[in-house]
């Protein structure tokens, strides 16, 4: 918008500079062509002076009239060949000057575009370094889980988690002057989720997230009642997407540690129904536990109740708890948790 009224401004004062040096060079065209009349006349004086110096040669103008007429031509023209040349040089002033103006105003003009360019090129560069912390912003509290994958008359499909999850929303029957059954207003008769995961080729932690999902939308109750109308839907939508983000996260987290848990001595990782099994061993510190966490669909929001069994070492309950209690929930919060275990408790010497 800003860069739409710059051009604007600047349309409008080229407008009115064209304006402007259309006056001038119509002024000069108009003192052209009275210069232009005034050498005519002095040309036709000319002549004529020149006719009557003839006659007075040749003796035929020997008459009172004709020497005053001859008289009054000879004065007339030196004293328009007295003012000639001042007239020139008012002409070429003026012209000058004209010129210098013009000259000047063009470069204050050019002085102030390339300041006006440098400005708008420091400004689109913070530009885009906001766009760029922006979309970084979006793609980080970016809830947005759902999918449509049918939306007709009778009713809207949508899908969650990879086409893990799918929820199918029956509309009821359309309202008066409603033409594209979008009126806010309009009744949902049903809504029913369903989990399309594979289980048994399905990877552990894709379970573990699946249960943890239809674990919140089994605690919620009748869902049609927190859905009555086609204008609950968004909210709905939102509610579920966000417990959807939170588990997928967990799941990316328990792959991170089967593929990586060795940097933080966990030698097993397994998944136990809606429970996480870490196998922690150390030589350094000389223990061996088992740290069971009990996984909810609240997760990260609050924090996770455990269970040690201890193998070897004095490594127990308390001094997890310990540990554990100064891990803040929140994003990443299982990572946090084993990387605080290992560098604590586990004589990791950073």
């Amino acid at each position: 918008m800003k860069s739409y009224f710059t051009k604007e401004s600047k349309i409008l004062a080229h407008n009115e500079k064209e304006t402007l040096y259309s006056k001038l060079l119509q002024s000069a065209q108009e003192q052209y062509e009275k210069l232009q009349s005034r050498m005519e006349t002095v040309e036709g004086l000319i002549k004529e002076a020149e006719s009557c110096l003839a006659a007075l040669e040749a003796g035929v103008c020997f008459q009172t009239a004709d020497w005053y007429r001859c008289g009054m031509m000879c004065s007339a023209l030196k004293a328009l060949n007295n003012r000639w040349p001042l007239r020139l040089e008012r002409v070429g002033v003026f012209v000058t000057r004209v010129l210098h103006l013009t000259w000047a105003s063009l470069c204050r003009e050019l002085s102030g575009l390339e300041a006006e360019n440098e400005q708008m090129l420091v400004e689109m560069e913070q530009l885009k370094e906001k766009e760029k912390s922006c979309r970084e912003f979006v793609e980080t509290y970016d809830f947005t889980e759902w999918e449509i994958t049918e939306w007709s008359e009778q009713q809207a499909v949508f899908s969650f988690l990879y086409d893990a999850v799918e929820l199918t929303v029956v509309f009821g029957p359309p309202v008066d002057g409603d033409d594209f059954g979008e009126d806010p207003s309009r009744m949902i008769v049903s809504l029913n989720f369903e989990s399309l995961l594979d289980e048994e080729k399905a990877p552990p932690s894709s379970c573990l997230v699946q249960r943890l999902i239809f674990q919140f939308i089994e605690s919620q109750g009748c869902w049609q009642e927190k859905c009555p109308t086609l204008g609950n839907l968004s909210q709905v939508l939102h509610e579920v997407s966000l417990v959807v983000s939170r588990c997928k996260v967990l799941g990316e987290e328990i792959e991170f540690l089967e593929r990586w848990g060795g940097k933080f001595n966990l030698l097993k990782t397994e998944v136990d129904d809606t429970g996480l099994k870490l196998l922690f061993s150390s030589s350094t510190a000389f223990a061996k536990f088992e740290l069971t966490l009990a996984l909810s669909a609240n997760y990260p929001s609050t924090s996770l109740p455990f269970t040690v069994r201890k193998h070897i070492g004095n490594v127990g309950e308390e001094e997890i708890s310990a540990v554990l209690s100064r891990v803040p929930v929140g994003y990443h919060y299982l990572r946090r948790i084993v990387s605080s275990i290992h560098q604590n408790l586990l004589g990791d010497p950073r």
